[in-house]
């Protein structure tokens, strides 16, 4: 039991510390939220997760793998990753958005961070292949423990993604003290550029695949 945790944790931890647009979506959102906005998205996050491995536990891993719906997973999810990314893009060169330090204030603006964290992983096409892959062998070789071994899968895996996305979100909340409104803004400008780049090369492929 206890090593299915910690290799979950690790196998997890690993894959979490991959740049992708959950890692950008949460530097940015700690830019605006503070803190708290790292484990916010992490429970949406982890919201989704556990719906899934319950999906595959049921048996949705063969349709996951299927190429069309890699590919379509992949077409939505760049198309709205490129949408994210063009608003935080937009709102920061016309100066919509500026850095609040007011904890009453800072997170009053944009969609929240529970749904943007579900949003986010739905949109990463590699998310979906991942659990229908990997994901779903360390299912099939925890559940050989029943249900207890699943929840030490499940729980080592979420606690990697809440250790770093959370230690993630600390050093951004701790540099924002020490942050003027132009870095700010292009840290944001920075963070809505790599989304429109990553969203045009999901969408990019899958497009190919219905050729």
């Amino acid at each position: 039991m206890g090593a299915i945790f910690t290799t979950a944790f690790l196998v997890g931890f690993s894959g979490a510390m991959m740049p992708g647009p959950l890692l950008t979506v949460t530097i940015g959102e700690t830019t605006r939220r503070g803190f708290i906005a790292g484990p916010l998205l992490v429970l949406g996050h982890a919201v989704l997760e556990i719906l899934l491995v319950t999906l595959l536990v049921l048996g949705l891993a063969s349709y996951l793998a299927a190429d069309w719906i890699h590919a379509v997973i992949a077409l939505v999810g760049g198309i709205f990753l490129i949408y994210l990314g063009w608003t935080m893009y937009r709102d920061a060169v016309k100066g919509k958005i500026s850095l609040q330090l007011d904890k009453e204030t800072a997170g009053s603006a944009g969609m929240h961070p529970v749904l943007a964290g579900i949003l986010i992983s739905l949109s990463n096409p590699y998310w979906s292949l991942w659990w229908a892959t990997v994901g779903l062998a360390y299912i099939t070789t925890s559940m050989a423990l029943g249900t207890a071994g699943l929840a030490a899968f499940l729980s080592g895996h979420l606690l990697a993604d809440l250790v770093w996305y959370g230690a993630v979100s600390a050093a951004v909340d701790g540099g924002r003290r020490f942050m003027n409104q132009s870095v700010y803004r292009g840290i944001i400008i920075t963070c809505g550029l790599f989304l429109i780049g990553l969203g045009g090369y999901f969408a990019y492929h899958g497009f190919n695949k219905f050729l």
